[in-house]
């Protein structure tokens, strides 16, 4: 494990068995300035997670001694790890990964072969989350969509975009966490709230009727789980 150069950089974890994978994630993302630490298996990562800290774990599915799944729930269980940011990545496609990954804790998910590029700009979002909440409250511009919070508009590569109120705090919800992954039940407490009764249901309707006035890519299902604003 190497030590931080920078005691102030955000510290990221690699856990992957490929040395391909994390020498090349290590040449980025210490080039961006982040502090890195590496391990090749889940149970090494365990060992190194609480020494290091890391504030974000890139997570690698099938690994052996400890799968990143097992990983991910053993992490998540010790209370140091409860806002972990933690991305699996994986060469698995099957729908079920994804879902065991998310059900396990993950906050993201990105497929190999990874881009440097993307993976980057992920991340760099996050730490803007993370340093300044409300960043991203007023106004969220992404891929041509800008949401306007405080007037309630919504306008698709200029042109405006009407939305119903309940429509416009789904959109607006979704998009101020990009990629996280929201469950029905979750986004029915925070919309909708506690004393309202509404079926779970309603949220699919009203995913269904953002995307007819945005267009289908903004809102992504994760079957089983939820949805997820999507910037890809």
């Amino acid at each position: 494990m190497q030590a931080p150069a920078n005691p102030n950089a955000y510290k990221i974890l690699v856990v992957d068995d490929d040395p391909d994978i994390v020498e090349l994630l290590e040449y980025n993302l210490r080039k961006e300035g982040y502090s890195v630490a590496s391990a090749p298996d889940g149970r090494r990562a365990l060992e190194i997670a609480p020494q290091f800290a890391p504030d974000i774990i890139l997570l690698d599915v099938m690994m052996p001694n400890l799968d990143g799944i097992a990983t991910c729930r053993h992490l998540r269980e010790q209370p140091k790890f409860k806002d972990t940011y933690i991305i699996f990545l994986t060469a698995r496609a099957e729908e079920f990964s994804e879902v065991a990954a998310f059900e396990a804790g993950a906050d993201d998910f990105i497929a190999k072969p990874i881009k440097p590029r993307a993976l980057l700009s992920r991340l760099a979002a996050f730490v803007r989350r993370d340093r300044d909440p409300q960043s991203v409250q007023d106004t969220i511009e992404i891929n041509g969509l800008k949401i306007d919070r405080t007037g309630f508009s919504v306008y698709q590569e200029g042109r405006k975009i009407t939305l119903p109120k309940k429509e416009f705090e789904l959109l607006a919800f979704l998009a101020a966490t990009p990629h996280k992954v929201f469950g029905r039940e979750e986004l029915l407490q925070n919309i909708w709230g506690n004393d309202v009764f509404v079926l779970a249901r309603t949220v699919d309707v009203h995913v269904r009727k953002v995307r007819e006035k945005v267009g289908d890519h903004h809102i992504q299902t994760i079957k089983g789980v939820g949805y997820k604003f999507n910037t890809d």
